[in-house]
């Protein structure tokens, strides 16, 4: 049942930014910015993490779960550092994702070439 929960909401998070997509005007890159904006909404109410508990592990896949982890970051820190902590806390649990994407993007950048 876990399986299937966490097929529905990946499933649906997928068909809203396919249904934005395809009666707006907004880019790929404009979607993806407000699924991140959507996520870090939730996670501030501490809505996201009802939702993790109710869709399991299949909550963290989507696009979202990176501004609620960019959130928990930037909230568990600022705590303990104040402002700085925000600044310090929001890379602190995506930093492994984000090296990734810039690692993977220059071996891709040398692999392929641009169409002009």
């Amino acid at each position: 049942m876990l399986y299937l929960k966490s097929f529905i909401f990946c499933g649906f998070m997928c068909f809203l930014g396919q249904l934005i997509l395809d009666n707006t005007k907004l880019s790929p890159g404009h979607i993806t910015s407000l699924f991140v904006s959507l996520g870090a909404f939730l996670d501030i109410f501490d809505l996201y993490d009802k939702i993790i508990s109710f869709f399991g592990r299949g909550a963290l896949l989507p696009i979202t779960s990176f501004g609620h982890s960019l959130m928990q970051g930037a909230l568990h820190f600022a705590e303990d550092y104040g402002i700085f902590g925000i600044f310090m806390g929001s890379f602190s649990l995506t930093s492994s994702g984000i090296s990734a994407a810039l690692i993977f993007s220059f071996v891709f950048s040398l692999v392929f070439s641009a169409k002009d």
